[in-house]
């Protein structure tokens, strides 16, 4: 049957783990809405939805063979530790050690976005590219980055960390203390906060009835769905908007890197193509260092959606 590893996604809004196969397979997985009390009672929860996805796949957790897990901040890998997350109060928590009193396998850590670049370069969207960015656009924003086939870390294993470049010079406040983040305008918490902004400048948009009138009821696709459903025009322009933001940063990554691939993933990025990825592609055409369409990078979905950070976590467990 092969061996099996669990792969865990710590997200700033969901807790998720799944059951991967060698071939990079997705069996079968687990969630839960992120409670934080403590350390311990966090990392219980992750055991327990690690034994959740294997027993959703008719696996024993005996046949587990590895944990991973991708953690939207700084790691110490080596020593199986989270050392700072920006979103969650997580600082200097021993995962791997708390982890092994309630499931008995070694544990891997590493960023979430380089989880999410593994996953896609070894099952997804990335085979075969020795140079490949995947940008993952959640609660946050994050990148994982390889540079001729291996992950770039940094010397201290955060490179990547795109969503804290600045894009707008003394804009909206960031947890990581800057201003003007890029994650502070193209995540999906991004997105929610300039959709509600918007609606409240303008009392007659469409949004409000998408929302009965309630302002918590407002999502990461709201302003994408009635656009599309009614042409609002408040509702455009937050789409427009957000997708200038989203170009600015890719932009700058691409400069940078000038990858082969450039994908998108996490859940802003199941738009249609229509609404999101074709003007992303023609700002990337226009705005990028360089006019050489044969030697442009590429910019695509992620092919394993939002179980890209699972399924590259679990091979933290095989590489």
């Amino acid at each position: 049957m092969g061996k099996k590893y669990i792969g865990i996604d710590i997200g700033g809004t969901n807790l998720k783990a799944g059951l991967v196969a060698e071939d990079g397979t997705l069996l079968a997985s687990a969630k839960t809405p992120l409670a934080w009390s403590d350390a311990d009672s966090f990392v219980k929860t992750l055991a327990e939805l690690s034994v959740q996805a294997a027993e959703k796949a008719g696996i024993d957790r005996t046949e587990i063979c590895a944990v991973g897990m991708g953690v939207p901040g700084e790691v110490d890998a080596e020593q199986g530790r989270i050392l700072y997350t920006c979103n969650i109060p997580l600082l200097d928590v021993p995962v791997a050690e708390l982890f092994e009193k309630y499931l008995e396998v070694p544990v891997y850590l590493d960023n979430d976005a380089n989880c999410a670049a593994l996953g896609e370069y070894y099952a997804g969207a990335g085979k075969n590219c020795k140079n490949f960015v995947v940008v993952t656009l959640g609660t946050g924003v994050g990148a994982g980055i390889l540079l001729n086939g291996q992950l770039l870390r940094g010397v201290n294993g955060t490179a990547g960390e795109a969503g804290h470049m600045v894009i707008e010079a003394d804009g909206q406040p960031c947890p990581c203390g800057r201003r003007g983040c890029w994650e502070q305008y193209a995540s999906a918490s991004a997105l929610k906060r300039i959709t509600r902004e918007a609606m409240q400048f303008h009392p007659d948009s469409a949004l409000w009835a998408h929302c009965g009138g309630d302002l918590d009821k407002i999502g990461g696709r709201s302003a994408f769905l009635v656009a599309k459903e009614t042409g609002d025009p408040t509702a455009r322009v937050v789409c427009q908007r957000y997708i200038r933001y989203l170009g600015i940063g890719i932009v700058n990554l691409i400069n940078l890197f000038q990858p082969e691939l450039l994908c998108i993933g996490g859940g802003v990025s199941n738009e249609e193509d229509e609404a999101l990825l074709y003007p992303l592609q023609q700002i990337v055409k226009t705005k990028c260092y360089g006019r050489d369409q044969e030697r442009m990078t590429k910019v695509v979905k992620a092919k394993l959606g939002n179980d890209a950070g699972i399924i590259g976590a679990a091979y933290l467990g095989m590489i």
